[in-house]
């Protein structure tokens, strides 16, 4: 009777342990491509080995096998192998509608980079907003990847966050919430040349949990940077970290004129969650003017998103000392140049280039450090951007869409040499100063602004 008491006490918390194993779904039963559909291109896709082959087809757009059922919250695993001269990626999240781009399948990508540049496990928005996490972030989950071998993947798609890891490694760390459902789909990118004709990408082992995939979610690697593209908004882990909105999306609080005791009366338009200087002609602060942020900043990390509108020209300051300049002109301090550099003559003046978009203006010329001879990410002229400035122990750096551009110490002989030939010369001690207001231009063209974040290092 004893023993059989006991069985009955313990076969609740059996029942319980054995629940809690994930309940985990075969996408693919290693035989057919039942409950797949090919859109978009005309790539072959074959079943061989256990294994979907995709195999690579000249004169065909990117081809998708898309799964017919839609998934909100899921954990995805898989492997992949793949042909080191191709590009690939498997769509989470993804749709294809008629209205859209007649068809096209767009929506996160998890990248399968095996090219040098090591972006596998990031994250790209197919055919809508391009990179949303690039690996220039991530030094180590650059790593992850094994070129020509069997790579393991996992995927956690949970609220508005997306994680990524490739061989256990965690790559990307994404917060957006544009879209919250859709198809998964495994992707032949289209190719340039007969000669990658016929090689091959193969995918295996391809599960999905979607009952209460919170539970199982891997612990973040606290060296991997959540990148988010929230509105106007921070996440739990940003408000942990410290960061804290510079603007708050509604009013003016926190910001005022840079010749000013108050915020402009007109001029500065704030509506929609998006904080726009209107032009007035294309003159340096002959508008409304500058507005600064009435706090200064030292040592900080500073994101926003930017729109320019064609042939503009704006700035986004920082270590700005608003009474250096009481006449014409914008404040002084070091600039994030903003420009539409196909339409805007300022692209060609200066020196070799240091006027051009997310340079440090009239000093050093932006480029794309974080893969040389890819060049700058600009996702174009009426696309949101994102610039992020970085202040740390006198070492600045500058991003243009999570790439970095420009870097510089602004404590260096090389900084004093620089600004000694640059229109600032005659400002002593510039770039220099222990602080300063954080600036957003008016160069009398339209330009909106959102998403101001900051944190303090």
């Amino acid at each position: 009777m004893k023993y059989l008491s006991f069985l009955l006490l313990l076969f609740p918390i059996l029942n319980n342990a054995i629940s809690q194993e994930p309940a985990w779904q075969e996408l693919f039963d290693g035989k057919s491509l039942e409950g797949f559909e090919q859109l978009n291109g005309k790539a072959g896709f074959r079943v061989e080995d256990g294994c979907i082959v995709g195999v690579s087809t000249a004169g065909e757009p990117n081809s998708f096998l898309a799964t017919k059922a839609h998934y909100d919250d899921f954990i995805l695993e898989f492997e992949v192998m793949v042909d080191p001269a191709l590009n690939s990626g498997v769509q989470i999240r993804s749709n294809s509608l008629p209205e859209y781009q007649n068809g096209r399948v767009f929506g996160y990508q998890v990248e399968i980079d095996p090219s040098p540049r090591a972006f596998s496990g990031g994250l790209y928005d197919e055919a809508r907003r391009g990179w949303l996490y690039p690996l220039a972030r991530n030094v180590k989950g650059q790593q992850a990847f094994r070129n020509g071998q069997w790579n393991s993947y996992r995927v956690e798609a949970i609220g508005h966050t997306i994680k990524t890891w490739v061989n256990g490694v965690q790559c990307a760390h994404l917060a957006d919430d544009i879209t919250a459902m859709g198809f998964i789909a495994l992707q032949v990118h289209s190719i340039s040349g007969e000669s990658l004709e016929g090689r091959e990408i193969r995918w295996r082992r391809l599960r999905i949990l979607t009952q209460n995939p919170s539970q199982y979610a891997w612990p973040d690697d606290p060296e991997v940077p959540q990148i988010s593209y929230l509105v106007n908004k921070l996440t739990g882990l940003e408000i942990r970290r410290g960061w804290r909105l510079l603007w708050d999306g509604k009013t003016s609080k926190g910001w005022r004129g840079a010749k000013l005791s108050h915020f402009p009366e007109k001029g500065w338009e704030i509506k929609e969650g998006v904080l726009t200087v209107l032009a007035t002609g294309g003159g340096e602060s002959a508008g409304p003017g500058d507005i600064i942020t009435t706090e200064q900043f030292s040592e900080f990390e500073l994101e926003l998103e930017f729109m320019i509108t064609p042939g503009a020209n704006s700035g986004i300051k920082y270590f700005v000392d608003p009474g250096l300049n009481k006449g014409a002109g914008s404040a002084i301090g070091c600039e994030y140049q903003l420009l539409d550099d196909e339409n805007h003559p300022d692209a060609k003046m200066g020196v070799g280039g240091n006027r051009t978009l997310a340079s440090l203006y009239d000093l050093i010329a932006a480029d794309n450090l974080s893969t040389p001879g890819r060049g700058k990410q600009f996702k174009g002229v009426g696309a949101w951007n994102k610039a992020r400035v970085v202040s740390r122990n006198g070492k600045v750096e500058h991003w243009l869409n999570d790439e970095k551009t420009v870097e510089y110490d602004r404590r260096s002989q090389m900084f004093r040499a620089l600004v000694a030939y640059s229109k600032y010369k005659d400002w002593k001690g510039f770039g220099q100063w222990p602080q300063g207001h954080i600036l957003l231009q008016d160069h009398g063209n339209t330009v909106h602004f959102r998403s101001i974040k900051i944190r303090e290092l």
